[in-house]
């Protein structure tokens, strides 16, 4: 490969129901800080039907260019056809690096691109830079259970890409009223020529927990012992009206569910206020909730990792510590309510 015949950052633009996804947001702010090191440009990468009007989100959050593929075939994402036009976008502008949301669609049309192009692809990334000299991609994870992290080079192959976690990265403010160039492409397939139909489309009707558009989260781990001893937890976060977070062993240990896990291979999260109680802060469990506004640990460990990683530590037993916070908010925030 000529690495010279590669270059700009690219951002696969998740789009559903007449709005781009937070998640691509997110991503064109990183990928405007790692085309500007690398003075490049910044592009995304449109596919669905009757989407051009988005690209005037996509230049107000940082793009230069944006490729539109905007046909009836791409009414419902289906692997082939997306990735039929990604390839076909790859080929002919050839971007250096290309980013996806680590969400269900993301990751199946990162994989299949990966796969036919061939590249490499760093999954559930949550950290990005650049080589300013190279341009080689640095996209870090935790690895090996959460212990350490691993940054993943692409060395020999080109495009890199990555899938990105929604929440770790910052988007940035909208610039209202900024342009750039819209690029129109087709694909030559026909749907009678697609091995995949949609029949039916089911909207879910079970509301799911959604700890990460919570303004206020209380997370508990294993240091409250026992299932008994979680449900300080709840008490905490119905006394503020927050949401109810856990660690991995939490969940693990069957004290509360998985859509209530915080950390990698949980939800990130990024409320105005988090509590870490009985939390020891594994690098796993931070990189979930690192980009909090206020992070508070309670723990009886004075060397807990998570005391590294908070704006506010309290070192002392929670089950002494949490009542009497409990009590403060309660009086606190009846005065607020009689003085209203």
């Amino acid at each position: 490969m000529d690495f010279n015949d590669y270059k700009g950052v690219w951002v696969f633009i998740e789009q559903k129901d007449g709005e781009v996804a937070s998640v691509s947001l997110e991503l064109l702010g990183a990928g405007r800080k790692l085309a500007d090191k690398r003075g490049v440009e910044l592009a995304g990468i449109l596919i669905g039907e009757h989407v051009k009007p988005l690209t005037k989100t996509v230049f107000e959050y940082g793009a230069d260019i944006v490729y539109v593929y905007d046909q009836p075939l791409f009414k419902h994402y289906r692997t082939e056809t997306y990735m039929k036009a990604l390839l076909e976008c790859s080929d002919k502008y050839k971007p250096e690096i290309i980013l996806y949301g680590a969400t269900s669609t993301g990751k199946d049309l990162a994989s299949a691109v990966a796969t036919d192009l061939p590249t490499g692809l760093t999954a559930d990334t949550t950290e990005l830079d650049v080589e300013e000299e190279t341009g080689l991609l640095l996209a870090s994870r935790p690895a090996f259970g959460g212990n350490i992290m691993a940054t993943i080079l692409c060395k020999k192959y080109r495009p890199q890409m990555a899938t990105v976690r929604a929440k770790v990265m910052k988007a940035l403010p909208p610039e209202v009223g900024r342009i750039g160039k819209v690029v129109e492409e087709t694909v030559s397939l026909k749907e009678e020529d697609i091995r995949t139909k949609v029949l039916e489309i089911v909207k879910e009707t079970v509301k799911k927990v959604r700890i990460d558009e919570a303004d206020i989260v209380v997370a508990g781990g294993k240091g409250l012992g026992s299932y008994e001893g979680f449900q300080l937890i709840h008490h905490l976060a119905e006394t503020l009206g927050g949401a109810v977070g856990a660690s991995r062993d939490v969940v693990e240990a069957g004290w509360i569910d998985h859509p209530h896990q915080v950390g990698q291979t949980g939800v990130t999260v990024t409320p105005k206020i988090y509590f870490a109680i009985g939390i020891s802060g594994a690098i796993q469990h931070i990189v979930g909730m690192k980009n909090a506004g206020l992070i508070i640990a309670i723990n009886k460990d004075k060397e807990a990792p998570i005391f590294q990683n908070c704006h506010y530590g309290i070192v002392g037993d929670a089950f002494e510590i949490v009542p009497v916070l409990i009590e403060q908010f309660k009086h606190a925030l009846s005065s607020d309510k009689a003085m209203k």
